[in-house]
């Protein structure tokens, strides 16, 4: 009789000892999988905010139709000659869509550093003086262009 418990208990203790073993697996395997996952995600993040390539600001505004041409032209007069002299300006795109009567503006720049070492007080001072040539040139009160969106693009590849 005491043989039969002894060898029961011995079984039983192998059962726990292998249980343990694939318990600790288990929780190996899960953590690295879980390290793997995050290193994975953390280095698509830093791709994402590399402030070392191309990246395309994005901005979206509403124009009015009928002010579509006085927008054009306060455009090439107000932004793009300021925008020519800044450091890291590679290009800018204009679209514009009659339907939703929203234009795209996509401003490249040589890096996201570059970008955004712009001064907002100048930025605005710029903007200050484009909306003053809007209303002069339309003689009304107020920008008739309304901000929608502004985002950035980062060129992969």
């Amino acid at each position: 009789m005491l043989s039969c418990c002894s060898a029961f208990r011995k079984r039983i203790m192998k059962i726990f000892s292998l249980l343990k073993k694939l318990v600790k697996n288990f929780f190996i395997i899960l953590i690295l999988t879980l390290f793997i996952q995050f290193t994975a995600q953390n280095q698509y993040a830093q791709a994402m905010n590399d402030n070392n390539g191309i990246i395309l600001e994005e901005l979206r505004l509403n124009v009015p139709y009928k002010y579509k041409d006085t927008w054009i032209q306060a455009e090439k007069e107000i932004w793009e000659p300021w925008l020519n002299k800044q450091e890291g300006f590679l290009g800018r795109q204009i679209f514009y869509n009659d339907k939703k009567e929203e234009a795209l503006l996509l401003v490249t720049w040589k890096n996201k550093y570059l970008w955004k070492n712009i001064s907002s007080a100048e930025v605005n001072k710029i903007q200050i003086n484009f909306e003053e040539n809007v209303k002069k040139s339309l003689k009304i009160d107020s920008n008739p262009f309304k901000f929608i969106y502004e985002g950035e693009l980062h060129k992969e590849g």
